[in-house]
């Protein structure tokens, strides 16, 4: 129960409160309403979640922020009478209960009208009187009503309600003349006339009833011809190609242009196809456009291990075996082994090392093989100070199998000290920079990295350990700052390509997760570059992934499930071509860049995939040409190849608790 209360605390701060939702009142009675009492039972790990929730008879309880919104909106006061149109569970209604005197709900379906009933008593709510009928129609015998909320979109706003409506009255309706393309109007009656306020695009479940649609299935109006659907606008612009290997690169190239960053993403972690494409891309950039660095998302030690193979460096490794920690097969498969060895013999023909193109980890979870590394080499240039790192990292010691309980640790006076000594550690390998960089600027570049890798993991599983969402911020955060290391070490002519998931190199402003107050890699990046800065998403429909079930469990090849209606994936699986890169700027189609500003369910696989609660795991609000450059669209994609599996280290996975 009490991460249930910690979620719903986090759900008012984030959700509501970074939305602009400023009610006192209407935040109170969000936090006091408990929805998980108000869906089944097998979704309460969900009750908090930013997104609409399936119930039954094919209805949805509304996101809470929608709740909230329509609450603030309709400005209710303790005196007033409210009529809530669509009870469905019954969520609404109880939020609304709290606000004013007393409620009246009306539900066209029998059982949802029922079990909202029995729910109110269960849970003590006395003043919501449940009604089941056409709510089109109203409640005549108890009007007028201060505030009317309609939680269904109507071709219209229905007279009967209007005629309810008290004096000084607000109501709030999705109304559209398509039932899946809406705008919530507000109506308020002063003086005996009503005057209308548009608030925006919605989309809610369709309002059945003798003032609405007359069923579920009413077809929706055509568009006029004129007007391009967003399927055919795709179809327009966008460029097909039937595999990976054999995709036209070159008007892509034409469009990244003089990009010193280019972001490519994957929309999980375990699809081969967007593993082939992005390698493809990336030779082309390495040849055509001189990029010299690929950066992962993966641990600085373990990319270290790629790096020296490909550049043939020097540099000092820890012996543990690289891309052992769960996940095993993100990094370790044939499709990166490929491309791994194409840049070898590639770099082969470069005569000087500052010509290579070199590969690097931005993640920090390997922080007890960073401070391994960062012993290894001051052995050999420093042995004093080597021993003072072994001292100052000692604190760290007890949590290498388990670095995750650090974090609790760490917020006891005993072990506080581990921050600043990390710190000091730091700083201490600083004051060798001009020294050793004369020396050997490449191994030394590679020890301070490790400790600046050390001092923000440890930071970062402090952050973990109180549940804030600094932790994913400080997490890409550091990988950023990575990424511009590498690039100022790289000097003038560096050109960096990155390879994460979407939701690392998609810019967080576009996403619900800038609502929450997260940033990513690609958000940063745009800040930083503006126009040099290129990201490009990925999607598909249906096939296989490699991923777990849970954290630690063994790797399977699961079925993606075809995804549902209303979402982004949805969209370009109409679309007539099975492969295409869509430019989502493209000169001449600003209405597409209009269409797909909207926002769109988009689905997200990690290393995690859970098909069973496929939407409430998955998927999230998102507004595709602000997230992304270009988007390259797989209908049918297929697993990753993993390969053998090598020495596994024990201990909680280090990928803990993210799964992007």
């Amino acid at each position: 129960m009490s991460d249930l209360l910690q979620v719903k605390q986090e759900m008012i701060e984030r959700q509501l409160k970074a939305r602009g939702i400023e009610d006192p009142r209407v935040l109170q009675a969000m936090g006091k309403v408990p929805r998980e009492k108000f869906i089944p039972k097998d979704l309460v790990e969900f009750a908090y979640k930013d997104a609409p929730l399936p119930i039954e008879e094919e209805q949805t309880i509304s996101q809470p922020y929608v709740v909230a919104l329509a609450a603030e909106i309709l400005n209710i006061q303790k005196d007033d009478k409210v009529l809530d149109i669509g009870t469905g569970s019954g969520y609404a209604a109880a939020v609304l209960s709290e606000l004013g005197k007393e409620v009246y709900t009306i539900e066209r379906h029998k059982t949802l009208a029922e079990a909202a009933s029995k729910r109110f008593n269960q849970l003590g709510y006395d003043n919501i009187y449940v009604l089941h009928g056409d709510g089109t129609e109203g409640w005549p015998e108890h009007a007028p009503f201060d505030a009317i909320n309609v939680a269904a979109g109507g071709p219209k706003i229905p007279e009967d309600l209007k005629d309810q409506l008290a004096e000084g009255g607000r109501l709030i309706i999705p109304v559209g003349k398509e039932i899946r393309t809406q705008r919530l109007i507000l109506t308020t009656k002063e003086d005996g006339e009503f005057e209308k306020k548009d608030l925006g695009r919605v989309q809610f479940v369709p309002l059945i009833g003798s003032g609405g649609w007359l069923n579920r299935e009413a077809k929706e109006v055509s568009p006029p011809k004129k007007e391009k659907t967003a399927k055919e606008l795709i179809e327009d612009v966008a460029e097909p190609f039937n595999n990976p290997e054999g995709a036209n690169l070159s008007p892509l190239l034409d469009r990244i242009g003089e990009a010193r960053v280019v972001l490519i993403g994957e929309a999980s972690h375990g699809t081969s196809e967007f593993y082939r494409f992005r390698e493809q891309l990336t030779r082309e950039l390495i040849q055509k456009k001189g990029f010299n660095i690929v950066s992962l998302e993966a641990d600085w030690p373990d990319a270290a291990h790629v790096d020296r193979f490909v550049r043939d460096t020097d540099i000092s490794l820890p012996e543990e075996e690289p891309f052992t920690r769960f996940p095993t097969w993100m990094w370790n498969n044939g499709e990166v082994l490929r491309f791994v060895k194409w840049l070898r013999n590639y770099n082969d023909g470069k005569s000087e090392q500052d010509e290579k193109t070199g590969v690097f980890g931005l993640d920090f979870y390997s922080m007890f093989s960073s401070v391994k590394a960062i012993i290894d080499y001051l052995e050999d240039i420093d042995p004093k100070l080597a021993e003072t790192a072994r001292n100052r990292y000692g604190c760290l010691t007890p949590y290498e199998n388990n670095p995750a309980s650090y974090g609790a640790a760490a917020m006891s006076n005993e072990y506080k000290k581990c921050e600043k000594d990390v710190t000091d550690m730091l700083y201490k390998i600083l004051a060798h920079r001009v020294e050793e960089t004369e020396k050997d600027g490449t191994r030394y570049f590679d020890a301070l990295q490790n400790a600046r890798l050390v001092a923000n993991a440890e930071e970062y599983y402090r952050s973990m350990y109180l549940s804030a969402q600094s932790s994913w911020n400080l997490r890409d955060s550091h990988m950023f700052e990575t990424l511009k290391s590498l690039m100022d070490h790289r000097g003038a002519d560096a050109k960096a390509v990155v390879w994460a998931h979407n939701s690392h190199v998609g810019d967080a402003r576009a996403t619900e997760m800038g609502a929450r107050g997260e940033h990513n890699i690609g958000q940063l990046a745009k800040e930083e570059f503006g126009d040099e800065a290129y990201n490009i998403g990925f999607g598909t429909d249906h096939g296989t992934v490699a991923a777990a079930h849970n954290w630690g469990d063994k790797m399977n090849v699961m079925n993606v499930r075809p995804s549902p209606e209303e979402t982004i994936e949805n969209l370009m699986h109409q679309v007539k071509h099975d492969n295409f890169i869509l430019p989502l700027h493209k000169q001449g189609y600003e209405k597409l860049t209009t269409e797909l500003e909207e926002s769109r369910l988009e689905r997200a696989i990690g290393v995690i995939y859970r098909p069973k609660t496929e939407m409430q795991s998955h998927y999230f609000q998102a507004f595709l040409s602000n997230q992304f450059d270009e988007y390259i669209w797989f209908d049918k994609s297929q697993a990753i190849n993993p390969l053998p599996q090598r020495k596994k280290e024990e201990g909680v996975p280090e990928t803990y608790p993210f799964g992007l």
